[in-house]
């Protein structure tokens, strides 16, 4: 790996970990698109419970990793919740990068070839 990429590469992780870190904390928490559309139809109060009408999120499940440490965009056990938020959006980068730097890393033992990289040596007609 060259010098300057190393630095990119840095660099992007730096700023991916800053972004999940402290930005993720101002992300809106209105419905996004998918949550807007399954209330349509349905009425609610004022604690965001359905009063009535007809709408797919009267057939809302629980899901399987609902309690798993990271549920919910927050790691489970740490009350405050911007450093929550934060922290989770941290080991979501640095998970993330993991797994593509080791996925690149076997795709590259795996596919490289000794032609491919290194030059090939002149023979004695040719030089």
């Amino acid at each position: 790996m060259t010098k300057k990429l190393g630095w990119f590469l840095a660099g992007g992780l730096l700023v991916a970990l800053l972004l999940a870190g402290v930005v993720s904390n101002f992300a809106s928490s209105s419905p996004d698109g998918l949550d807007a559309t399954a209330r349509d139809g349905c009425t609610f109060d004022a604690n965001d419970e359905i009063t009535g009408g007809t709408c797919m999120l009267q057939q809302e499940q629980g899901h399987q990793m609902a309690d798993s440490p990271l549920a919910d965009y927050g790691i489970k056990g740490i009350d405050n919740a911007y450093v929550s938020t934060g922290l989770a959006g941290v080991a979501g980068v640095l998970i993330t990068f993991g797994i593509g730097a080791g996925a690149f890393w076997v795709l590259r033992r795996r596919g490289g070839s000794a032609t491919a990289t290194a030059p090939a040596e002149k023979t004695g007609a040719e030089a």
